[in-house]
């Protein structure tokens, strides 16, 4: 977990709340990811666009590695790790990008067109990239393209097709040659100041949270459209997370002293649960049985039991805390 206004990692052992271990990770870190071997993290240094550098921790011995320096790619944020690569929003370049630990390079890169490009969900088969942009109110769901032949020319000759030496052999998969291949950008207009989102655990749904306006947007995966704005009296929200099981989303707000619960099914609200004076990152733990949810202004992480919806215990961390990821050794 993050201490934005320290500049560090802090490591914890989730049996006893502990703090293990605090790795310096340089200016303003905002979100982090670990490894699927849960050997490393990757921390955004932010900065409102001003930085333009990943951090990286070498979880076993915990201690920083030599950063990541991302070039024009100012302001990254979002974090995902898909595939064995770092995919990140770049807010600053209007951006998102992908970085491969192996060839310690950027691999890829694709502008979103959208202001503030914040948060990132990169789908398994990486066949889908889904972010939030604040300032434009908007989401942008982004599709890996088929790849299929190119058109004829009009009025002129019948192509031949060339393969592996052999005259009108197998069309060949035309936009295979780009790094990345082609992509498709939908852009959806949800609310104003949304950031915060979850895609729901049966993959159907998309939930954005909309800051300014203080409500939740709704978008079906399927057809890439508003199904449903819910007035849940959200201002400030900043995160959003479906629990494991899909049946209950858990909202953070910045201003705001209690973390809101709505059902997943039928829209409406649970419980708001009592953290402190306003709160940003949330992570479900892997099991199922707890959210931890960091209450920035109180230098705390709370510990939230999802059966019955109760803070069960608090991790001491550094200052304004923020980001937070779960590091699973393989």
């Amino acid at each position: 977990m993050l201490a934005k206004q320290d500049h560090i990692l802090d490591i914890v052992d989730p049996q006893n709340l502990k703090v293990l271990a605090q790795v310096p990770v340089g200016e303003d870190p905002h979100e982090v990811v670990a490894s699927a071997d849960g050997t490393t993290a990757y921390v955004s240094n932010y900065g409102f666009g001003r930085y333009d550098t990943i951090s990286v921790v070498d979880l076993i011995r915990q201690r920083r590695m030599p950063s990541i320096d991302l070039g024009p790619l100012y302001g990254p944020h979002g974090l995902a790790f898909v595939g064995g690569k770092v995919w990140f929003t770049a807010e600053g370049a209007k951006a998102i990008g992908r970085y491969d630990p192996e060839t310690k390079k950027v691999d890829w890169i694709m502008g979103t067109g959208q202001n503030r490009t914040h948060m990132i969900f990169v789908s398994e088969e990486m066949q889908q990239i889904i972010t939030t942009n604040v300032n434009s109110g908007t989401v942008s769901i982004i599709d890996k393209m088929t790849n299929a032949p190119a058109p004829p020319v009009p009025n002129g000759p019948a192509p031949s097709i060339m393969r592996q030496g052999v005259p009108n052999g197998p069309p060949p998969r035309f936009g295979s040659a780009a790094p990345g291949g082609d992509w498709n950008e939908t852009v959806v207009r949800v609310g104003n100041g949304s950031e915060g989102f979850d895609v729901s655990p049966d993959g159907k749904e998309i939930w954005v949270g909309n800051a300014h306006d203080g409500t939740i947007s709704i978008i079906d995966r399927a057809s890439k459209s508003v199904s449903e704005t819910l007035d849940a009296n959200v201002h400030g929200v900043n995160r959003l997370k479906f629990t494991r099981d899909g049946k209950l989303v858990l909202v953070s707000m910045l201003a705001a002293s209690d973390v809101t619960v709505m059902d997943a099914a039928s829209h409406k609200e649970v419980k708001r649960i009592p953290v402190g004076h306003g709160a940003g990152g949330i992570l479900m733990q892997p099991d199922g049985s707890r959210a931890y949810v960091a209450c920035s202004p109180d230098g705390y992480v709370a510990v939230i039991d999802l059966k019955s919806l109760e803070v069960v215990g608090h991790i001491e961390t550094g200052r304004g805390p923020d980001g937070l990821a779960w590091a699973s050794r393989n």
